[in-house]
């Protein structure tokens, strides 16, 4: 075989671009169009009810399928290095779709207690409405993982990139964890995205983002994905009905066996989607999709500024530590070495000498970082978190979240280093 008959594999560039995407074969457009339409009209009755009956491939109704989301979908997948993917309207959302397929009433799920504030307080107060139950670990524990699965428990859930504190979880040890007891390891990588790592390549069996963060990238939309490895075997522990069994409002369907390695994702989508609902809006689509295209690019720029914020913070006067793994005095400069090459994300955690009065006269000074309560943005963001984003948790929780009240969060955009440097000095005090 000559080197022109070996299929090419491209690079993530221009991945980032084209994946999933053409020129729209009715105008030519080139950029893919905005399919701002609820419903999509069927050849005759048949073609309808082999749609309804996940017999064929195509569009039925927006609530599940959109030409503009598909789109999206098929790049982050391929991004991710998945087998399929199921974009939905925020990244809760995405958290809710990925494990309504997994749980019933009484199931358990074991999560890293590093997480996002509002994923622990819906974690916490949401599912448990639903009978999930959920138990909160230190995922560098490994003894205190294992010894909260149960038989009960669904899945194993982590952030790759903690927010708010840039703390790397070992992503490789939580899925052979995960795997001794059958269950799948659930891997929130918004923080990360595909460009700094790829849980897949770890072991990992479903990832999750908020496409609203670094992969829309510009603040302007939001936006979840659930992303499947197709590895994952759904019969081998017996622990997943709703994957093996038949699934009566589909005349008896068992999607495991009728999808083999995008089962869930089609669980997900005609099931957990479809009576949940938490579309994701075709021009919100088009909108990340065109971040997406500059994604490499911003990354790298997201990160040089972040390792030169992060150095400058840590020789600070008024700043008691910091915690970016980019630094050699990180406890996870060597998960950093091994999972984030690149560069270990742009999203870190300070503290302010003073602690929560410092905190909050810092945030009040700056100008030009933006106060507000998002990451991800092309524009630096700066926040308070135990008087934001982690306010509904205990004093307890915000300390072991990393939230404690001299903390400070910065998510560092693609300004001039210099410029937010200089910021941050004058509002502490020193410029």
């Amino acid at each position: 075989m000559s080197d022109s008959d070996t299929p090419r594999e491209f690079g993530f560039e221009t991945r980032a671009v084209h994946a999933g995407a053409a020129p729209d074969p009715h105008t030519g457009a080139r950029t893919t169009p905005i399919f701002q339409s609820v419903g999509f009209v069927f050849d005759d009755v048949d073609h309808a009810q082999s749609l309804f009956n996940l017999q064929d491939f195509g569009f039925i109704y927006g609530r599940i399928t959109n030409p503009t989301v598909s789109v999206l979908e098929e790049r982050v997948a391929n991004l991710e290095g998945g087998r399929g993917a199921v974009a939905c309207a925020s990244g809760h959302a995405a958290q809710q779709l990925a494990l309504y397929p997994l749980m019933e009433s009484g199931d358990e799920i074991v999560a890293s207690r590093y997480l996002y504030g509002g994923s622990i307080t819906q974690f916490t107060h949401t599912f448990r409405r639903f009978g999930w139950q959920v138990t909160f670990v230190d995922p560098a524990d490994e003894a205190a993982v294992r010894a909260a699965i149960t038989d009960r428990t669904k899945c194993l859930f982590v952030e790759s990139l903690a927010n708010p504190g840039g703390i790397i979880v070992d992503v490789e040890r939580m899925a052979d964890i995960a795997h001794e007891h059958g269950i799948p390891l659930v891997v929130d990588n918004t923080l990360a995205t595909p460009w700094l790592h790829r849980p897949f390549d770890y072991g990992a069996d479903i990832v999750v983002h908020s496409l609203t963060k670094f992969m829309g990238g510009h603040g302007n939309s939001l936006g979840g994905v659930i992303v499947e490895s197709g590895k994952f075997d759904w019969f081998a522990s017996g622990r997943f009905p709703s994957m093996t069994e038949p699934t009566p409002s589909y005349h008896g369907l068992r999607f495991a066996e009728t999808f083999g390695d995008f089962g869930y994702t089609m669980k997900v989508r005609a099931d957990a989607l479809r009576d949940l609902g938490p579309a994701l809006s075709p021009q919100n689509a088009f909108y990340i999709l065109t971040g997406i295209e500059t994604l490499p690019i911003r990354m790298e720029r997201h990160v040089a500024n972040a390792q030169a914020v992060a150095e400058h913070l840590e020789q600070h006067p008024a700043v008691a530590w910091v915690s970016y793994a980019g630094l050699p005095s990180s406890p996870y400069a060597e998960l950093a070495a091994k999972y984030f090459p690149k560069g270990p994300g742009a999203v870190f955690t300070f503290g302010v000498r003073g602690g929560y009065d410092a905190g909050v006269q810092l945030v009040e000074n700056v100008q030009i970082f933006s106060h507000l309560a998002n990451i991800g943005d092309t524009r630096s963001l700066i926040i308070h978190p135990a008087s934001t984003t982690h306010n509904q948790l205990t004093d307890e929780q915000k300390i072991a979240a990393g939230a404690g009240p001299d903390v400070v969060r910065l998510s560092v955009g693609l300004e001039t280093a210099s410029d937010l440097i200089h910021d941050l000095d004058q509002a502490l005090g020193n410029g």
